[in-house]
């Protein structure tokens, strides 16, 4: 009869203590209480009634004692918990942030990719058109045939017997440059590619962002800003690269006309004399 009683006591602390109880700390509570019960099984049956008024004790201080830390931690924890949702961080204010960016996601993306990807060819004939196809194809992997599609559109340097040295010069620089601005260009819109992506992923991010990641999502977004940064940097220099070949090539025509006008000079010159 006192075992039943004990038994029923026992249930009803229990029950009333492990809804206080950690998730994590109940298996090992559990795993006491299992040891010290079978220990208790295995005495001798006098030792039963001894061992059961340990028991009674043991459960007495963790409802009593215990029970009560862990109810005060409770209630801290509820009010933290209140303070970051109802003053750090308002549960209104982060889920009408979070649907505003869902929101600019749906109303604009889909017309910011197709501006991204715009594409207007305007050739007509074969050679340009491969051309153009290859210049829009927005992937690194098209610089060989880049330079094919180039040399079958716009010709090979003449022969020595067709072009006078320094024309095939000029013939050969202008070719290269233009041919590595278009190579430029393209490894570009691959790498442009790769940073909306990015973007994409960022803006998912931050409309499931919780409160306090503000700093992880501002260090992604520094590091996609350094990224267009390099991408900047090179187009310039390659436009840049583009402007100093142009005037060296005005420069080599202001200088073979000078160079003919002191020619001729030299011819009416020598034709005064020699009259």
């Amino acid at each position: 009869m006192k075992t039943s009683l004990f038994v029923r006591r026992l249930n009803s602390i229990s029950r009333a203590f492990f809804k206080q109880v950690p998730r994590r700390s109940k298996r090992k509570l559990i795993a006491l209480v299992v040891g010290l019960f079978g220990l208790a099984l295995a005495l001798p049956s006098p030792a039963h009634a001894g061992i059961f008024g340990v028991f009674s004790s043991i459960f007495g201080t963790i409802q009593n004692d215990m029970g009560a830390s862990l109810k005060a931690i409770n209630q801290m924890t509820q009010q933290v918990q209140q303070l970051y949702q109802q003053t750090v961080w308002p549960i209104a204010m982060v889920n009408s942030a979070r649907g505003f960016v869902s929101n600019s996601i749906s109303s604009y993306r889909g017309y910011m990719t197709q501006v991204y990807h715009l594409s207007s060819p305007s050739a007509t004939l074969p050679n340009p058109q491969q051309l153009e196809t290859i210049l829009h194809s927005r992937s690194s992997a098209q610089v060989p045939a880049l330079q094919s599609s180039f040399t079958t559109t716009y010709g090979n340097v003449p022969a020595v017997n067709i072009a006078s040295p320094q024309d095939r010069v000029m013939i050969d620089i202008d070719d290269a440059l233009a041919q590595e601005n278009l190579k430029t260009t393209l490894i570009a819109d691959h790498g442009q590619d790769l940073i909306l992506a990015t973007a994409d992923q960022m803006e998912n991010q931050i409309a499931v962002s919780a409160p306090g990641s503000t700093p992880f999502l501002t260090a992604q977004a520094q590091v996609a800003n350094l990224r267009c940064q390099a991408f900047m940097q090179k187009m310039l220099a390659a436009e840049l690269r583009q402007e100093a070949g142009r005037v060296a090539h005005d420069n080599v025509l202001v200088k073979r006309r000078a160079s003919a006008a002191s020619n001729l000079n030299q011819l009416i010159s020598g034709a005064l004399t020699h009259q």
